[in-house]
């Protein structure tokens, strides 16, 4: 069975002792048996090592940190959510603001206690180690690089999200990516907890390589995907979703015209379905599961 390796942040892999190079979001691939039970470890530098054994149980339930991705002829395998090796409590934030006392700090993880007559403690991601905290009208917002949490006053957080923070005041206004190949963000306001709107930007015009994976992005995040249709299926676009499922993301093929769509099988176990497309005129003009 072939295997591929990928990992969040660069790390040493080694199989039943034998280190066999660095893996990162660029895949290693070797061809294992399952059977053999064989003993995998991923170091990143400076973390806790990833430690599992890949064997018919692991195939069907991997560990936490863990994902599972199955094609037509092959598994990956993507660690991510690495623990740091030193535990040591480190205080990267403290402040008094409208009452409340804040401290951000890192002990292995990131996280946020809030002190408000109650003690409120809130897990941060790696973002947030130098992060700014402002008093609102809706509570508290904290800004990280490239992220934001709005903190309600009773210490419940209602808006925890990627993207830059362009106006806080009685409303909130960010902008947040949808990482797709269009570049599109989505520039949402919010006021009292609630969000009031939220209007969508594209970045970038598709091109004949990424036409059949702007159709699927925009189907899979709930744009119109009509701009990406031949006229000859423009009268499907609504039933789209229904017709492809309910799917997390798309990966690309060696043949533009050959696209995966990545499912939920279980929790941390995912398939690859592929699709092929007809394009005419710039325009998807058909859509066929692979058999």
């Amino acid at each position: 069975m072939k295997v591929y390796f990928l990992s969040e942040r660069p790390s040493a892999l080694t199989l039943n002792g034998v280190y066999l190079g660095m893996i990162d979001g660029f895949e290693r691939s070797v061809e294992l048996d399952p059977n053999d039970k064989v003993h995998a470890e991923i170091a990143p530098a400076g973390c806790v090592p990833l430690r599992f054994v890949i064997d018919q149980d692991f195939l069907f339930a991997p560990p936490p940190r863990v994902n599972l991705y199955y094609t037509e002829s092959a598994v990956a395998i993507y660690a991510f959510g690495f623990l740091r090796e030193d535990q040591t409590l480190s205080v990267k934030r403290e402040q008094q603001l409208g009452g409340a006392h804040f401290t951000v700090y890192r002990q292995g993880e990131m996280y946020l206690r809030y002190e408000n007559g109650e003690t409120h403690l809130i897990p941060l991601d790696d973002r947030f180690e130098e992060c700014e905290i402002k008093e609102i009208n809706d509570g508290y917002l904290i800004t990280g690089a490239g992220a934001f949490l709005l903190l309600k006053r009773n210490g419940t957080v209602f808006v925890r999200s990627e993207g830059e923070v362009i106006e806080a005041g009685r409303t909130l206004k960010a902008e947040i990516p949808f990482h797709d190949a269009m570049g599109h963000t989505a520039v949402s306001e919010w006021q009292g907890g609630e969000l009031l709107s939220s209007t969508i930007r594209s970045r970038r015009a598709p091109n004949e390589a990424t036409y059949a994976l702007a159709l699927f992005e925009s189907v899979n995040i709930g744009l119109d995907p009509t701009p990406y249709l031949h006229e000859k299926i423009r009268d499907k676009a609504d039933s789209l979703k229904e017709f492809l499922g309910d799917y997390r993301s798309v990966v690309l093929t060696d043949n533009p015209e050959r696209i995966g769509l990545v499912y939920e099988r279980k929790e941390r176990v995912f398939d690859v379905r592929y699709f092929y497309v007809t394009v005419e005129d710039e325009k998807i003009s058909n859509i066929t599961p692979e058999e």
